[in-house]
C-alpha cells in the first residue's frame, strides 16, 4: 500500500496542493497504521489507547480531507468543465467509497475510550486487516476518480475552447 501511494503522489504531485497535501496525509496515516500493526504484533495486550487514537486520527483526517475537500473540488472541476462522464462517475465511486467510510466510523466508536479500548483490544488485529483491506479499494477508487478528472482536464489534454480549470488549493 505504501508503494502505491508513493506511486499516485509521483504522478498526481504538484498537480493541485490540496490533492498533493491529501496524498501525503494518506501516506502518513498508512505509516501509523503500519506501525500499530507492528505493535500488535509485538504484544497485543501492551498496545496504548494513545497509539490507537493517533491512527484513528490520522485515519479520520485523511477521510474527511477526501469527504469533506478533495471530492467537492474534483466535482466542482468537472462541472468546470462540463464533463458529464466524470460526474456519473464520481457518483458511483462515491457511492462505493461511502462503505468504506462506515467501517471507518465504526472503528473509531469500537475505540474511542479507554474502557472500549479495553474491551476490544483483542479484535484489534482483525479490524486493522479488514481496514486495511477497505482502505486498498479506497485508494484504488480514489485514484481512479483523481485520473479520471486530471487525464480529461489537463490542460496538455487538447480540451479545445473549455474553460480554464479553477486552481484547487
Amino acid at each position: 500500500m505504501l508503494e502505491d501511494t508513493k506511486t499516485a503522489l509521483e504522478r498526481w504531485g504538484g498537480v493541485h496542493t490540496l490533492i498533493d497535501r491529501w496524498l501525503q496525509q494518506r501516506y502518513d496515516m498508512l505509516v501509523t497504521l503500519m506501525e500499530l500493526r507492528e505493535a500488535c504484533d509485538a504484544e497485543l495486550e501492551s498496545v496504548s489507547k494513545a497509539r490507537i487514537d493517533a491512527f484513528s486520527e490520522a485515519l479520520m483526517d485523511y477521510i474527511s480531507g477526501g469527504h469533506f475537500e478533495v471530492y467537492p473540488k474534483l466535482r466542482d472541476e468537472a462541472v468546470a468543465f462540463d464533463d458529464r462522464d466524470a460526474l456519473v462517475l464520481a457518483d458511483r465511486l462515491l457511492a462505493r467509497l461511502e462503505m468504506s467510510t462506515q467501517m471507518v466510523l465504526e472503528f473509531d466508536n469500537d475505540y474511542s475510550t479507554p474502557t472500549r479500548c479495553q474491551h476490544y483490544v483483542t479484535r484489534l488485529p482483525a479490524w486493522l486487516e479488514r481496514l486495511g483491506k477497505a482502505l486498498t479499494e479506497r485508494f484504488a477508487l480514489e485514484d481512479q476518480l483523481i485520473a479520471r478528472l486530471h487525464a480529461a482536464h489537463a490542460p496538455s489534454s487538447g480540451v479545445g475552447d473549455s474553460p480554464a480549470p479553477r486552481a484547487l488549493s
